[in-house]
């Protein structure tokens, strides 16, 4: 048998050094505990209402009607409109955010860098009560005139709006992903010729690849638990996002909206709603565990 020696720490810094490491190891226990503690109230509070009501029924009805007298939980039109949401403000949000980046990173001035910096930072600060009021009274109405329709509040005003609150998160985390490729890059890139956009996009932007897709997937994991600035703007009638002049009520509009007065099964379904918006962010985390490997395995 191989008796191996507990060596204890001796001097103050090596206490200190384990202690620190012992606070550490406590901090990361306690957030993964924390995940699962969240994992497993969703799953005990979302599930009995889909076996009551059906898996294929709940995530494929079209029909939402929970206080009606013959209520209905279809929730396809909220899957929808948060995936369709999702997609249009990434669509908008990613170019701008990645333009805006290697604009920082690369071609700004120190004092055009400083004050674009600043009003980014602030815009990451605003609460997103601040944006849904912002949408509500000056871009509903301008859509409205823009297209000749009766009400604003659709599905085009809610990824505008949605487009404009990622931004912070992939402009920021990219710059700091494009400030750390080596310079060594570029100077190759350009000792041979390229121009300097061309080494920015051919050269900087590949080699960054990582951090930029962690600040996508954070903008749109932002994106599709936003609840409060939605709600202001997509109109929160239940209805199938066939239009982006639709009114329509996003997955976390849904919950925010009735979880004041449910009960019931109406509450439990609330929460499946929950369960599923849950799965969906663990989904998009995992992507990004997939692409940061990928990327890292490229490497």
């Amino acid at each position: 048998m191989n008796n191996k020696k507990i060596s204890l720490p001796r001097t103050s810094a090596e206490w200190l050094e384990a202690v620190m490491n012992f606070i550490f190891f406590l901090c990361g226990i306690l957030a993964v505990g924390c995940v699962l503690l969240i994992s497993v109230y969703m799953v005990l509070s979302g599930v009995p209402a889909i076996q009551k009501i059906g898996l294929f029924r709940f995530l494929f009805g079209t029909r939402w009607a929970s206080t009606a007298a013959d209520p209905a939980y279809g929730i396809l039109p909220f899957i929808l409109s948060s995936v369709y949401g999702t997609l249009g403000a990434t669509v908008i949000g990613v170019p701008i955010g990645l333009l805006t980046a290697v604009f920082l990173s690369k071609a700004a001035g120190p004092k055009v860098r400083t004050v674009v910096v600043t009003a980014i930072e602030l815009l990451s600060g605003i609460p997103s009560v601040v944006f849904g009021l912002l949408g509500m009274q000056v871009l509903v109405p301008a859509v409205a005139k823009t297209f000749g329709k009766a009400s604003g509040a659709c599905l085009l005003s809610a990824i505008v709006v949605l487009a404009v609150m990622i931004l912070p998160s992939i402009v920021s985390v990219s710059v700091t992903a494009l400030n750390a490729v080596p310079p060594e890059y570029e100077q190759g890139s350009l000792a041979l010729g390229a121009t300097d956009a061309e080494t920015w996009f051919k050269v900087s932007v590949p080699a960054a690849r990582s951090g930029i897709a962690a600040g996508i997937v954070l903008g749109i994991g932002r994106a599709i638990g936003e609840a409060m600035a939605v709600m202001m703007v997509a109109g929160n009638s239940p209805n199938m996002p066939d239009s982006l002049f639709r009114s329509v009520t996003f997955l976390t509009t849904a919950i925010a909206k009735e979880m004041s007065y449910a009960s019931g099964l109406q509450k439990q379904a609330l929460f499946s709603i929950a369960l599923v918006l849950f799965v969906f962010i663990m989904g998009i985390n995992i992507l990004l565990n997939v692409v940061l490997k990928g990327g890292k395995r490229d490497e």
